[in-house]
């Protein structure tokens, strides 16, 4: 087992570029997690560790004895370097890089009987997209749909953030006509979140399949899924402001279902 005490390491250098810069991390197709519930999260996910970096006396590798690959290279890190290496304020000693997985729309296959779905048109905020992960993993959402989006799944604070629910909630990503034409292929009703030609969201019925389609914090959804879905859906607001931020409107919509559902049940 080595040792790492030096930023100039190797190592250490190859860690710091997966944690900062997105397109390092597409190209190498890594990505670097954070924390013991997130590692136990993404080892049980089915994602391939391949290094795990933790301090002694801080995290113990027998905590995740029974999950570790035989083949996981393992680094002890002296703590004052950890801190250069941790993302987070409050460290658990540990850090671990996994490789990355498929999200093509091929590569899901969905069994799920009337699944609710969340499309996300455009998501610029790892912040917010890691919110709604927390969101979809408490719903026992069926799958996230990317469409049209540049975000980077994999970003350290979108797994921050969902508390690493981004990797273990399905998701797949595609253009906005594949995402359309996989919605379409399954009968999935879209809900395009919009202030145009739309009904109060608690009126419509999302007890079958469904899908809520919500747009880009700025600027909204396009005009392809206003024009394409189902039935526009929007959220009485009865401030000085006309919109909500996009988790906070997804939770409210998913929670809606998730009580029409729970009422037909009983």
């Amino acid at each position: 087992m080595t040792l790492l005490s030096s930023k100039s390491n190797g190592h250490v250098k190859y860690l710091k570029a997966l944690q900062e810069r997105n397109n390092f991390r597409r190209s190498e197709g890594r990505f670097v997690v954070e924390g013991r519930r997130e590692l136990a999260i993404a080892l049980k996910a089915g994602y391939e560790l391949e290094q795990l970096f933790f301090v002694p006396g801080l995290f113990d590798t027998d905590q995740l004895s029974a999950q570790l690959p035989t083949n996981t290279t393992l680094f002890e890190v002296e703590s004052t370097l950890y801190q250069h290496l941790a993302y987070r304020e409050s460290t658990e000693g540990v850090l671990g890089i996994f490789k990355q997985k498929s999200h093509t729309i091929d590569s899901f296959a969905l069994n799920e009987l009337n699944p609710l779905v969340i499309v996300l048109e455009s998501i610029e905020k790892p912040g917010n997209l890691g919110a709604i992960f927390r969101t979809a993993d408490a719903a026992n959402v069926a799958v996230i749909c990317l469409a049209n989006c540049s975000i980077d799944l994999y970003n350290p604070n979108s797994i921050r953030s969902s508390l690493g629910c981004s990797l273990s909630v399905p998701c797949i990503a595609g253009t906005n006509e594949e995402v359309f034409h996989w919605l379409a292929s399954h009968d999935i009703r879209s809900y395009a979140a919009t202030l145009q030609n739309s009904n109060l969201y608690f009126n419509e019925n999302y007890r079958k399949s469904a899908a809520f389609v919500m747009g880009a914090e700025a600027t909204g959804l396009s005009s392809f899924w206003r024009d394409h879905s189902d039935q526009s859906v929007t959220i009485p607001m009865g401030g000085l402001i006309d919109s909500m931020n996009v988790s906070v409107a997804t939770a409210v919509l998913v929670f809606e279902a998730l009580r029409q559902r729970s009422s037909q049940d009983s």
